[in-house]
């Protein structure tokens, strides 16, 4: 492919992650840059161009042995929801804004340690940022087949490490404070992460399918190439051993890197998304590996017996056959996974360079008098030089160092060298009694081994058998052999120099540990790390401080850095939650922690607690009286959590028994409207009765046939009043739960034919077809008589609306597994969609006019519901298909 168009589609990915990144900045809490997913497809940042040539190298050279370095993060992932969680909780409400903040704070707030763990971090990750651009720029040679300028300003990959240092030291320092969400960044970086596993999964299935004839093809034909069987053992229990201390090696990984810290833990939103992280990242490199083997494979049967560089497979396959649109986007896949991990790298290690060692270490006397605009942009400007000098750097250790070893290879030291954080970093986490003197020896001597086992060969050439260090070892000693020593002889290099540099590193920092005592911060943050979850909700009362301070001299402090609306606000969010007096001059424990936290993230833990020490007197504490406070701490943490728990409760109760007196207010109510309505109705045929009683009594000489006519009326009217008198005490039964059923197990048919039978006479009289349908041994558990009951009410109610021609009522009983359904059609107007529900209150129909009934009580419906739901049924209103009401209920078979 030609170059310059080779670098016009670089320009042009570029320029969308740069649109991209400008976008997510723009958007506020949107729904697009602030869900599980972006966050998830951040972490993917763990896939560089390691991951997308490097395995496909060692997969290509020794089988199997790329898997452990994957093995480890899909092992550890379940531990998320614990370890990560807890480790994103202390960084967020102590504003931590990197691993070596981390790691110094918890130590109390060292200064030293600090910079010693950005000193190993730089150590290891500096030059992996420069195999990244080794990377770029050696694919790049491949994908346009020139070579290799020696010349500088005529490498392309000069201006790409340029373009990128600008972008990150842009996007990467938009706010003072380092614990700030980079949501530009972030999004590019998941943006990213979907792109090359999408390139990833194109190539390998155009390997695996287009050039081969699918897995099976691949390893028939890979099984006759010469130490194919010897490549893919897995061997016996030293290889196990291996594989067991790479997959703890890259456990340690998933924490520790700096990149892996940054988008795991500084750019988390919200700690539910861990949920998602969990299942998914596993997911996401179970994809990405899924390929890797067969690439790997079919390069060395397409490439037998040729020497080319087995990382590159996944461009020198498509590029054997002509395709040059799949070469394209396997190297922008490739490009996409090296820039993610040296745009995020380089954010988080200048953030370390600056707040552990450039302010608290030069700065910080400068920064105590100067003004807060002078401050802030000199904390930014040192992080933009920070990122563009770092990526700057890396290019040149490329360009004049050469790194001749594997990706693989380079990778595999970075992990190790950033292991010896993890007996600090995870002991920070889980043993109160790690002091700071423990962390800063054992990382020393972790380092230290890990130079000599390690860099040192690696830097001699560890192949190179001739070198007497490498052969014989110091000063001759065969037990100090680097790559065997004290006679381990059957450990790979990389897990040979892990085993021993933590193991040293380990037995360093318990010993320390636990032979010199820390001082009273160190044990205080201990105590707060360990425990978070208790401390989580006032983090600040749980912080040991005796002393001297002024909140006005603290206040001159936070305004330098924050300004003064911003340190407003702040002091207001802290007397609100501690309910302090604003006009307390006297500042506590509470207020320096508070003040020292949103410090750290523009200044880092060291540089906060010196600015802030500046200014006040402290007085120091023995370690008795700092046990002694946080015990009381203890005590009144869950005494406030016994008061809270016990307000919470009051306030329930307070909301229960609001609701149930509205709801006795409610039910008044509608007793008074029962009443009312009840009034109403017997009011009717009692008039209706005195009325005809007084013309028979007034007038001798009514025609006898009228006459008959009027006591007619009164016994018809009497039985109507006797009728509601029924309904209303039965409903009053039902209500109560006075109202006694007596279930058996009866034919649902035959109550149905029998409910029918009175009514046949008034069907006839109005024209209106009837159909029962069902089986007629279908049984269910129900009172008859109340069943009947509910059966008359709702025919009844079905003659009142059908048409007055052809009026057709269908009774259908549906025989379900647990209960039966029970529905009676007709083919009237139908019911409104509002009073599906209504029309089953008592007396609905004679306040609406959609389903009022031409006669009847109104309490019809609401007796079937009570019946119903007294069976353990459900009685619901629909309209059918073809219009006309359905009523609905069900009974249960056992």
């Amino acid at each position: 492919m030609n170059s310059i168009v080779l670098i016009a589609i670089l320009v042009l990915y570029l320029g969308v992650l740069f649109y991209i990144a400008h976008w997510a900045e723009k958007k506020d809490n949107s729904k697009w840059t602030n869900n599980p997913y972006i966050y998830t497809l951040s972490l993917a940042v763990y896939c560089t161009a390691w991951t997308y040539y490097g395995s496909i190298g060692v997969a290509a050279e020794s089988g199997l042995n790329y898997l452990p370095i994957y093995l480890g993060p899909v092992i550890i992932a379940p531990t998320w929801i614990i370890i990560l969680r807890k480790i994103i909780r202390i960084s967020r409400i102590n504003k931590i804004s990197s691993v070596a903040d981390f790691i110094s704070l918890r130590y109390g707030n060292s200064r030293f340690l600090g910079a010693l763990v950005t000193v190993i971090c730089l150590t290891g990750i500096i030059p992996y940022i420069a195999l990244q651009l080794k990377a770029i720029a050696e694919t790049f040679h491949i994908v346009s087949n020139t070579p290799i300028r020696t010349n500088i300003f005529e490498d392309n990959t000069t201006f790409i490490a340029i373009a990128l240092a600008l972008f990150a030291s842009y996007y990467g320092t938009r706010y003072v404070d380092a614990s700030e969400k980079r949501k530009g960044i972030v999004t590019a970086v998941a943006l990213e992460s979907v792109l090359k596993l999408v390139f990833f999964v194109i190539i390998g299935i155009y390997v695996t399918y287009s050039v081969f004839n699918g897995f099976g093809d691949i390893y028939e034909k890979a099984s006759q190439l010469p130490d194919f069987v010897k490549r893919n053992t897995i061997g016996g229990l030293p290889q196990a051993i291996n594989w067991g201390l790479l997959c703890v090696l890259s456990m340690f990984a998933i924490f520790l890197l700096p990149r892996q810290f940054q988008v795991a833990v500084i750019e988390n939103n919200r700690e539910n998304h861990i949920n998602t992280a969990v299942w998914l990242f596993p997911l996401y490199l179970l994809i990405f590996n899924l390929f890797v083997y067969p690439i790997a494979w079919g390069g060395n049967i397409l490439f037998e017996g040729q020497d080319v560089n087995s990382d590159a497979y996944s461009l020198l396959i498509p590029m054997h056959f002509k395709n040059v649109l799949l070469t394209a986007l396997v190297f922008l896949g490739g490009f996409s996974a090296a820039i993610s991990m040296i745009v995020v790298s380089s954010i988080g290690l200048a953030t370390m360079v600056t707040n552990n060692v450039l302010i608290p270490y030069n700065f910080i006397g400068q920064l105590k008098g100067e003004e807060q605009t002078i401050n802030s942009t000199r904390i930014l400007n040192s992080r933009r030089i920070g990122i563009f000098s770092l990526i700057i750097l890396a290019y040149f250790i490329y360009r004049f160092f050469g790194l001749d070893y594997s990706l693989v290879s380079i990778g595999l030291v970075a992990f190790v060298i950033i292991a010896q954080l993890a007996p600090a970093f995870f002991g920070a986490l889980f043993w109160r009694r790690g002091s700071r003197l423990g962390a800063v020896w054992g990382i020393i001597i972790g380092f230290a081994v890990c130079i000599y086992t390690l860099l040192i060969p690696y830097a001699l050439g560890a192949s190179n058998a001739a070198n007497s260090l490498i052969s014989e070892g110091f000063m001759g000693m065969h037990l100090l052999k680097p790559f065997q020593l004290f006679g381990l002889d059957y450990l790979q290099p990389v897990p040979h120099a892990l085993f021993w540099s933590l193991f040293f590193n380990f037995i360093t920092y318990f010993g320390v540990s636990v032979s010199f005592k820390g001082n009273y911060r160190e044990r205080n943050y201990a105590e707060m790390f360990v425990d978070i979850n208790k401390y989580v909700t006032n983090h600040e009362n749980a912080f040991i401080w005796k002393g001297t301070a002024y909140r006005n001299d603290i206040e001159k402090v936070l305004i330098r850095f924050l300004g003064e609306e911003r340190t407003r606000r702040a002091m207001n969010i802290f007397n609100l939650k501690y309910n302090v007096d604003k006009n307390q001059e006297l500042a506590d424990a509470r207020l320096i922690k508070f003040a020292e936290n949103l410090l750290t993230g523009h200044i880092g833990t060291a540089s906060a607690r010196i600015l802030i020490a500046s200014v006040v007197k402290e007085e120091k504490i023995t370690l008795p009286e700092v046990l002694k406070i946080l015990e009381e701490s203890k005590e009144n943490i869950i005494i406030n959590k016994k008061l809270t728990e016990t307000s919470r409760e009051l306030q329930e109760l307070s909301a229960k028994l609001k609701d149930a007196n509205d709801s006795l207010i409610q039910k008044d109510q509608q007793k008074d409207e029962f009443l009312d309505t009840v009034t109403h109705e017997i009011r009717t045929p009692i008039t209706a009765i005195r009325a005809a009683s007084e013309i028979l009594i007034e007038d001798d000489e009514i025609p006898e046939e009228l006459r008959k006519q009027f006591l007619q009326n009164i016994i018809s009217e009497s039985d109507r009043l006797n009728r509601l008198i029924d309904k209303v005490l039965d409903l009053e039964k039902f209500e109560t739960g006075k109202q006694k059923i007596n279930v058996s197990e009866n034919r649902i048919m035959e109550t149905i034919e029998n409910a029918i039978e009175p009514l046949q006479q008034l069907l006839t009289n109005k024209q209106i077809s009837i159909h029962v349908e069902g089986k007629e041994n279908t049984k269910a558990l129900f009172d008859e008589d109340r069943i009947f009951q509910v059966v008359t009410n709702l025919v009844s109610n079905a003659i009142k609306f059908c048409p007055e021609q052809d009026g057709l009522i269908v009774i259908a009983v549906h025989d379900k597994a647990d209960f039966i359904e029970v529905q009676v059609r007709d083919n009237g107007k139908g019911i409104t969609k509002g009073d599906f529900e209504n029309i089953f209150d008592k007396f609905y129909q004679s306040t609406n006019q959609n389903f009022k009934k031409p006669i009847g009580s109104g309490l019809g419906l609401a007796i079937c519901k009570q019946i119903i739901e007294t069976h353990k049924g459900k009685i619901w209103a629909t309209n059918g298909a073809n219009g006309g009401a359905c009523l609905n209920f069900t009974l249960p078979k056992k």
